[in-house]
């Protein structure tokens, strides 16, 4: 247990870049965490972190080390997992990657009533997509990711996957409001809000525009769903979002339309985690919860 202590003080401080603000989070001294890493080295021979005047980076040799580390704390953490469930405590904790779709209402709904049977299960969510998603898989602070873009690196293990159509979002009282589909073009003639470029909607979208020979030049561009949304419910601005992202946009003074031509304007939602990668009992029993509920939709 000591040997997992110093794993994951070096951890927090690979994550942090920082040996102070590392401490603060482990609740030490930043002198007393400072000579752990050092004890560490010396056991070593060599230095992990490479000390910077505002910080410090891991090393050549602190990046093989973490990467153990980090296998090592996960693979504890699956066998606590099964150790608390034998024992009938059914505890745990998932982290979970996920594309911003999914944030406002599907995996709240998902939380809620897989607490309801297992309420000392906690949950830690990353707002990531894409390649900042796969990242976090590699470095073991993601459990799965639930993302709109396939993973497509050999270390992963695709899960599930459900098709979802992209839907035109705009406030209610707008004229594309009246149709019960609307097409690219039709959104074009009006001020587009969009997600950045890091999140799959954003690049589906430019791969369908590139198909249809156009470009899309947003008046809006941000990194916040609820930002975008905000500002095409007060605008004549058209938004665009997951099928899954949109039961509660009605709320917020918006309506969804499916747009045409679903051969090129759909992906699919992944379910996706780390191959070989042994998943806790809660991380494992809640990847299942969440697929059944998939499925449930999909029917």
């Amino acid at each position: 247990m000591q040997n997992l202590r110093v794993y994951r003080y070096i951890d927090q401080i690979a994550r942090m870049g920082s040996i102070r603000q590392a401490a603060e989070q482990l609740a030490i001294t930043p002198s007393a965490l400072n000579r752990r890493v050092i004890a560490l080295e010396h056991e070593l021979g060599v230095e992990i972190f490479v000390r910077l005047g505002r910080g410090v980076r891991l090393s050549a040799a602190g990046e093989l080390l973490i990467d153990a580390m980090r296998k090592h704390l996960a693979e504890t953490e699956a066998v606590k997992s099964r150790i608390a469930d034998l024992s009938g405590l059914r505890r745990g904790h998932v982290s979970i990657a996920c594309s911003q779709a999914v944030l406002p209402h599907f995996l709240p709904d998902q939380i809620r009533s897989y607490q309801a049977d297992f309420s000392q299960v906690t949950f830690n969510i990353l707002n990531k997509d894409g390649d900042e998603a796969a990242e976090a898989l590699l470095n073991y602070s993601a459990d799965v990711a639930i993302v709109f873009d396939p993973l497509r690196r050999s270390e992963f293990h695709t899960a599930f996957a459900l098709p979802q159509e992209i839907h035109a979002i705009m406030a209610a009282r707008h004229p594309l409001a009246k149709k019960e589909k609307v097409s690219l073009g039709d959104c074009l003639q009006y001020p587009l809000a969009l997600p950045t470029i890091q999140y799959g909607v954003r690049r589906t979208m430019e791969q369908l525009a590139s198909r249809l020979s156009t470009r899309i030049s947003p008046t809006l561009e941000a990194d916040s769903y609820v930002l975008l949304q905000h500002y095409v419910a007060r605008s004549q601005a058209v938004g665009f979002e997951l099928q899954i992202g949109t039961p509660l946009i009605e709320s917020n003074g918006l309506v969804s339309r499916p747009l045409t031509n679903p051969t090129t304007s759909q992906g699919s939602l992944f379910i996706v985690h780390l191959k070989g990668r042994a998943l806790s009992v809660a991380a494992a029993r809640f990847v299942q919860h969440t697929m059944d509920a998939l499925m449930k939709i999909s029917e």
